[in-house]
């Protein structure tokens, strides 16, 4: 393989990567606890944008499951944009002849 093709490639790979950020970086995705009652919004940067929390889940005397509740909603919600975020990535280097199961860096 030639230098030339190489970069082209290269090139190629990394504009390729800047549109799949561009794309996950403005999804959002909703996670979600005890049925609905807690809901997480997380942004493609994995920021949490929205918290929501049905009154029936707030008791002052269990605060630790209101917590609890809370992480799961979050992590659902990003496990959810991880997930988005592969799949755009997969299909932006269909094509590239890299390796199976390689790893990129997002």
């Amino acid at each position: 393989m030639n230098l030339q093709k190489m970069m082209k490639q290269a090139q190629e790979m990394q504009s390729k990567f800047a549109q799949v950020q561009e794309r996950v970086g403005v999804e959002v995705m909703e996670g979600t606890a005890a049925n609905g009652l807690v809901k997480a919004v997380v942004n493609g940067k994995g920021e949490l944008k929205k918290l929501s929390l049905d009154k029936s889940v707030v008791d002052p005397e269990d605060i630790d499951t209101l917590e609890d509740l809370i992480i799961v909603a979050f992590t659902d919600a990003k496990n959810k944009i991880d997930a988005f975020a592969e799949g755009e990535m997969k299909k932006a280097t269909s094509g590239l002849g890299l390796p199976a199961g390689l790893k990129l860096p997002f």
